[in-house]
């Protein structure tokens, strides 16, 4: 694996309501309506619901007989995860385009590394516009820029701009910003957001002036944490990482699917296929995906991340089995997909790579040394080149001056 790249200085780029966006983008004119997105599961609950809606009195977790009651006119969209998926990752690849340090969050955040890209860009104006540039094509009005020192800053920066609009913190101005910011826009849960409130705590500022010792008294390892990011004393970077080529395997079936015993059975072949795939051969699987293309549309997905990274097909199958038989597909299941996303390193007897995985790894090497080549460039004031390779020229010549020469290195 690849050394994580990180960068202290973060822009954070943030479309609220993600999934209801992408499909206002592809459904002219839904964004004039009352809209909600139902459930991924079959509790046939509201999932997300459109600021028109909410006006109405919809609220997301309500059954849609008790939304239709209170908004006769909303309109019901059915999931599609996988849509909502591929959007982010285009999302994440144009913002890589901008910096080699990209860091998704949930759905529709994104940090962005920002260390080094004034030597390309100009200043945080400039490189908050070549981000704003970079998601233009997505058609986003909705997102919202913020930029400062660490993803925490960044965020709330962000949580604070209009839709289309950035909100930038300049070095040295955290404390003082995130003093008037409301407590909510801290990692809290309900009842310790209840209880902060009761302690009349209603901003960072006025959780910042009281002792450490105290709040962490009060709340524990949570509390010292709360305190140290209202008080701006910590500033995590923005860690970006190298996603390596997933292993795919895909089933198409000729009728749709809705028995759950057929698609566990079919689970079980997409499996077997993608542990033979050559560029599994010596790693174990540590992420993976299951997702499901529906009869009539929409669609189905499992992200899964296993404590324990393995290569046993009946260890790998356990969890989305048990996701397949607690919320199966809403419909009857056309294409099952199975992607293999995360790896880590196997025992010794699985280093035993095979001819087209050591081909296959060193692939991989290149594609690393392609994404490393780029990072130093950006990093680089102007993006000048500066890195080259050393070729023989006159190796029968006492000069060592004469023996080799520098050329641009392209790997």
């Amino acid at each position: 694996m690849s050394k994580t790249s990180t960068s202290s200085l973060a822009a954070c780029v943030w479309i609220p309501l993600f999934p209801l966006r992408c499909e206002e983008a592809r459904h002219e004119g839904l964004a004039a309506h009352t809209t909600a997105l139902l459930a991924p599961d079959t509790t046939r609950k509201l999932w997300l619901v459109s600021s028109l809606a909410r006006h109405a009195g919809v609220k997301p977790g309500m059954t849609v007989s008790q939304a239709i009651g209170l908004c006769p006119t909303l309109r019901l969209i059915e999931p599609d995860p996988v849509h909502y998926d591929d959007c982010f990752s285009h999302l994440l690849a144009a913002l890589n385009e901008v910096s080699p340090v990209v860091e998704p969050g949930e759905l529709g955040l994104v940090y962005v590394g920002a260390d080094g890209l004034e030597g390309i860009f100009g200043g945080p104006d400039r490189i908050i516009a070549a981000i704003r540039e970079a998601v233009r094509p997505s058609g986003r009005p909705t997102v919202r820029l913020g930029w400062g020192i660490g993803k925490f800053t960044a965020w709330v920066a962000a949580s604070r701009a209009k839709p289309g609009e950035a909100v930038i913190v300049p070095v040295g101005a955290e404390k003082k910003f995130l003093a008037s910011q409301p407590i909510s826009v801290l990692p809290l849960d309900s009842d310790t957001h209840r209880r902060l409130r009761q302690l009349g705590i209603r901003t960072l500022g006025a959780l910042a002036a009281l002792p450490e010792e105290a709040v962490t008294a009060q709340f524990g390892a949570l509390g010292r944490r709360l305190w140290r990011l209202a008080a701006g004393r910590i500033a995590e970077p923005v860690a970006g990482r190298v996603a390596p080529e997933p292993i795919v395997a895909a089933l198409t079936f000729f009728t749709p699917v809705g028995e759950r015993e057929l698609l566990a059975h079919a689970l079980d072949q997409l499996i077997a296929r993608a542990l033979k795939h050559p560029r599994r051969i010596g790693w174990r699987v540590h992420a993976l995906r299951l997702r499901a293309d529906l009869e009539g549309g929409g669609s189905w997905l499992v992200p899964h991340l296993l404590k324990d990274p393995t290569a046993d097909g009946a260890r790998i199958a356990a969890p989305l089995k048990t996701r397949l038989e607690q919320s199966p597909p809403t419909g009857g299941v056309e294409r099952l997909v199975l992607e293999f996303t995360a790896f880590a390193p196997g025992t010794t007897e699985l280093q035993l790579f095979a001819r087209d995985a050591q081909a296959a790894a060193r692939a991989g090497q290149q594609r690393a040394l392609r994404h490393a080549a780029r990072e130093v460039r950006m990093r680089v004031r102007g993006g000048r080149a500066s890195l080259y390779h050393v070729i023989e020229v006159q190796p029968w010549s006492r000069l060592p001056e004469r023996r080799y020469a520098l050329i641009d290195y392209e790997p």
